[in-house]
């Protein structure tokens, strides 16, 4: 057991601008607590319901002067060890965005809204981390966009979470004001 111990505590830690070198290199990873995760590509369906969502919501963001809405751009939600976490769709509130714009490295903080949209490789735990992740660190709402069931779950940071199907309203509640959609609008 101590030898067990010992080579863990042997592992080097990346540290985000370690992953950020990896990136320039086209190798794509999140970083968990400094430790790798490989992240593959995502497919066609994942690729056409991102695509739908940031359609909704840049659309939206832009309109109303509320902040930008980002793709898999990564965020360092934790330090010493470091998290870096990419959600698929992300939306920065305007207050959280540098007067000289955003940086090409990656974002210091937590989105005020993360999307996930669930691809078949996906875990039932690999998604319960990440919106763990993103709650602990100040994310405001996550999606969980599920297309094999057609549904959203909704997370909020109290830990209450709520299930929304084709037919019902999705919404941006207080992170983006006044937006909402019906769900079945991301499946088209």
């Amino acid at each position: 057991m101590a030898l067990a111990e010992a080579s863990k505590s042997m592992v080097k830690r990346v540290t985000a601008e370690e992953l950020w070198e990896l990136a320039q290199e086209g190798q794509a990873y999140e970083l968990i607590k400094g430790e790798l995760i490989n992240v593959s590509p995502p497919g066609g369906e994942h690729g056409d319901i991102t695509s739908e969502i940031i359609l909704l919501l840049r659309g939206y963001a832009k309109k109303k002067n509320l902040g930008k809405v980002l793709t898999e751009s990564g965020f360092r939600i934790a330090a010493e060890p470091d998290t870096v976490r990419s959600p698929d769709v992300s939306f920065l509130a305007q207050d959280k965005i540098p007067a000289g714009g955003l940086a090409k490295g990656f974002i210091s903080g937590s989105p005020d809204l993360a999307v996930e949209v669930v691809s078949p490789n996906d875990t039932a735990s690999q998604i319960q981390d990440k919106v763990q992740d993103y709650l602990a660190h100040g994310t405001r709402l996550v999606w969980v966009v599920y297309p094999q069931q057609r549904i959203v779950i909704v997370h909020y940071p109290d830990g209450t979470a709520k299930t929304l199907h084709e037919a019902d309203s999705l919404s941006g509640e207080n992170v983006l004001p006044g937006f909402s959609c019906q769900v079945k609008e991301i499946f088209s």
